[in-house]
């Protein structure tokens, strides 16, 4: 027998027998949807969470400043502790493990007003590597830079809703904005963006200006002072080198403020590397439970599959008798059965593949909520579910197969079906 004439006998086999064909194909194709699905649901978790937090900043470290819980150097513990100017030039020259290392002061009663509308928004000032560390794109115009800095230029980033509501249907790029009465032009507006945690507010209601018109028009305010600042921003040269990072601010801001370095209420950090790689793992172990329940579904279709090719075995024993009575080979009954379990297996699986991805692109085409990106079909999670099918396929034809080329042709033409 060709092998031509091999497909189309299983062909009309497997059409003979619609129903079980139908009903096999169906589970197999049930196993694949199950494994791509399940895969690609935590795998769009993973990227909306890793996005949500990527809109808060890039591997960020927010230095808090707070008050000793610990005694340290003769000093007692409950002092406040306050960052300062000089504790920036410290911490670049002394931290050779981060990158950026930036002050950032804030006021949250500055009444904002512009020929259109009035507000009250929170200011904030810092150097211009801000806009990079805390993902503020930009819209329109541009973020204040260096020279903005050193001359302390009035000059006013706005967040996408601020610069609705002060300028309504106006483009703000160019226009002047008074911050409690001082006047700041207008150099670039935010692209808007979805923002789920914060430490100050959502950076789409604010206002931002360089760091020496900050300190000279809106100063700390007591028990801080004209030297003082809110919070130190942080970012490791690599997320491999964030711990040295944050063990080496500790270590300087520690020698200087006179506290304990291991002090965590002298000096709290916000560590969103770490939150980051929790969250990480989380996903990832969420991801393998999901991928783990779709292999055991397939796995549990494969021996469905098995059980199957097994009953077509005794329901033509006599049909393999007469074959091999006629002088068909071991090896053509048993190439038969096996390429009838792959046909079904492999058919029923590209099936499972379509429809799947299917899935995963009429819903991707629906809104999604902040923390979701989606179903995030992978070409790993589709290479695994192929690379299953296919041992599971040859497993589960193999048995079967291997029990028909073995039957007896005299025994089996004495077979009675459901004797």
């Amino acid at each position: 027998m060709v092998f031509r004439d091999l497909i189309g006998d299983v062909l009309r086999t497997l059409w003979a027998h619609k129903l079980r064909t139908f009903l096999t194909m169906f589970g197999i194709a049930w196993g694949i949807v199950s494994i791509v699905l399940m895969v690609a649901a935590g795998e769009g978790l993973r990227k909306g969470q890793a996005d949500q937090a990527r809109n808060l900043g890039k591997d960020i470290l927010i230095v808090f400043h707070g008050r000793t819980s610990l005694q340290a150097g003769g000093a007692r513990a409950g002092r406040e502790v306050h960052w300062e100017d000089a504790d920036v030039v410290a911490v670049q020259a002394e931290a050779p493990d981060c990158e950026y290392e930036i002050p950032e002061l804030e006021r949250g009663d500055v009444r904002a007003h512009s020929s259109y509308n009035n507000a009250s928004f929170t200011v904030t000032g810092s150097h211009p590597p801000f806009a990079y560390i805390r993902s503020l794109d930009v819209g329109e115009g541009r973020f204040y830079n260096w020279d903005d800095h050193r001359e302390a230029r009035r000059v006013a980033f706005l967040g996408s809703d601020a610069a609705k509501q002060l300028f309504p249907g106006r483009n703000p790029v160019g226009e002047t904005v008074y911050l409690n009465a001082f006047p700041y032009d207008v150099i670039g507006v935010m692209a808007a963006k979805k923002q789920d945690s914060s430490y100050d507010g959502w950076d789409v209601n604010k206002i931002f200006i360089p760091f020496a018109a900050m300190r000279r028009d809106f100063p700390d305010k007591a028990p801080g002072t004209s030297g003082t600042f809110d919070q130190l921003l942080v970012t490791p040269k690599s997320v491999d080198q964030h711990e040295a990072c944050k063990h080496q601010i500790q270590t300087v801001l520690g020698r200087r403020h006179n506290f304990d370095p291991h002090d965590k209420e002298a000096c709290p950090i916000w560590d969103t590397v770490q939150e980051a790689k929790a969250f990480r793992q989380m996903t990832d172990g969420m991801k393998y439970f999901l991928g783990a329940v779709g292999i055991v579904t397939l796995l549990l279709v494969g021996l469905v599959v098995m059980n199957v090719m097994m009953v077509a075995v005794r329901e033509r024993t006599r049909e393999i008798g007469v074959r091999k009575a006629l002088g068909a080979p071991a090896r053509t009954i048993l190439k038969q059965f096996f390429i009838e379990a792959l046909l079904i297996a492999f058919i029923s699986g590209a099936i499972g593949m379509g429809v799947a991805y299917g899935i995963c692109f009429l819903v991707n085409l629906l809104p999604m909520p902040d923390f979701f990106a989606g179903l995030l079909a992978t070409w790993q999670s589709g290479l695994l579910a192929c690379g299953l099918l296919g041992i599971i396929a040859v497993v589960s034809a193999l048995y079967p197969a291997r029990s028909a080329a073995s039957i007896d042709p005299i025994e089996a033409l004495r077979y009675e079906a459901g004797g």
